[in-house]
């Protein structure tokens, strides 16, 4: 009787307030950006600007398979061929700690990209919220720059900033990854 029940809750749909795939994808659209449908995920640019500076983030947004978390993905650098500095990769996971708010560094085997990513509650999430997130998780982005720049990898750390070192001379934004859905399409 109980798995009956639980079946029947499952086929119900989508509790009151939260997205489904669909709305999700309507809802990108109404904050005026361009998202395109791969799978069950959305691809789409999201453009911040900080310090003056415009960055260009190559995003995708997707509902967890339960359905109740967001999952909203910054993609950052492809990880270099060959032998990685494990520091490197240290100073990444040491960063999760700090982020918080849902917010913590990934590696996507397909694509050899790092990604930060950025977890919520399916729950309640209107365009405020989603502009809100969208700016959250750039500003993240644009602020651990240093530790997930992979062209710099390679380069000698001689600069402290706060808990952490930073090559010298990182003062640019670097554009970001795209991915493969996003490389061939008009945006």
């Amino acid at each position: 009787m109980a798995l009956g029940i639980w079946a029947v809750s499952q086929a119900a749909g989508p509790a009151p307030g939260q997205l489904t795939e669909q709305t999700l994808g309507g809802l990108l659209a109404q904050i005026g950006l361009k998202p395109q449908k791969v799978e069950q995920r959305y691809d789409f640019s999201f453009k911040a600007v900080h310090q003056g500076q415009e960055w260009e983030m190559s995003m995708t947004a997707v509902l967890s398979r339960d359905g109740r978390s967001l999952w909203v993905m910054a993609w950052l650098d492809e990880i270099p061929a060959g032998n990685v500095p494990s520091d490197r990769l240290l100073r990444l996971l040491a960063a999760n700690d700090e982020l918080g708010n849902g917010k913590f560094f990934a590696y996507v085997h397909a694509s050899r990209r790092l990604i930060l990513q950025r977890v919520i509650p399916n729950n309640g999430i209107d365009t405020a919220t989603m502009i809100e997130i969208l700016k959250d998780l750039s500003r993240s982005v644009i602020e651990t720059y240093p530790l997930w720049a992979t062209q710099r990898w390679q380069t000698p750390q001689t600069q402290p900033v706060s808990n952490r070192t930073v090559p010298n001379g990182v003062n640019r934004p670097a554009r970001f990854a795209v991915p493969p859905a996003l490389q061939t399409s008009p945006r």
